[in-house]
């Protein structure tokens, strides 16, 4: 009997996060984190259609507890993660450095650093050595008006890379990735006027991204 290989998502509502679960139903359960319930039944009909299974986890992964009881359910049901995406993220509104909003800068810390210093915790058991992580870069840190986003979403890929070096020889391989911009509500939310044409669809972006694992 084959092994069930599984993905978890976590960020999965929208998005890139929405299409690498898609794509990833074809070979793995995909476990399925994000806070909209309802977009996450979107997915689960969509990979049901397919032929795949998801499990969906409606929860906060800024809620320490929440994401404990997660990692938990993960290993009594299965034992193992065989591949972790990290897809979830705030995008503050963009404004100047002496304009942040203290309410945008203190999500956008929960989310894109906080939340990703206790995920790793506790998901690398999980993952073990045989394992692989994938986190996704949007370089902005020290762009003008990108002053919240910029310095979290730095923050995020430094705990990254130190990770991806401190496993390089045990594992698990934690990968550093850079998606082409896409349309989405991030990018809308920083370039409201840009021409969505010309764009990367996010299933496509996925599927080219998961061709280079």
């Amino acid at each position: 009997m084959t092994e069930t290989k599984i993905a978890l998502i976590t960020g999965a509502s929208r998005g890139l996060g929405f299409a690498l679960a898609e794509a990833l139903s074809a070979t793995h359960h995909v476990v399925a984190v994000a806070r909209t319930t309802g977009a996450l039944e979107e997915l689960d009909d969509r990979i049901k259609a397919k032929g795949g299974s998801a499990t969906l986890a409606p929860m906060d992964i800024t809620v320490t507890d929440a994401m404990a009881t997660l990692c938990r359910g993960i290993h009594d049901r299965w034992g193992k993660v065989d591949l972790w995406a990290h897809t979830a993220i705030h995008a503050a509104p963009l404004a100047p450095a002496n304009f942040i909003d203290a309410k945008d800068w203190g999500k956008s810390v929960a989310i894109n650093a906080n939340a990703v210093s206790v995920l790793i915790p506790f998901v690398a058991p999980l993952l073990g050595s045989e394992g692989r992580a994938l986190f996704f870069d949007d370089p902005r840190a020290g762009q003008k008006f990108f002053g919240a986003y910029g310095a979290t979403k730095a923050a995020q890929m430094a705990l990254a890379r130190s990770w991806a070096e401190e496993t390089r020889k045990t594992g698990p391989r934690v990968e550093i990735m850079e998606p082409r911009p896409m349309r989405g509500a991030t990018r809308a939310c920083f370039f409201p006027g840009e021409h969505r044409d010309e764009l990367a669809g996010p299933h496509d972006e996925a599927a080219r991204l998961l061709a280079l694992l």
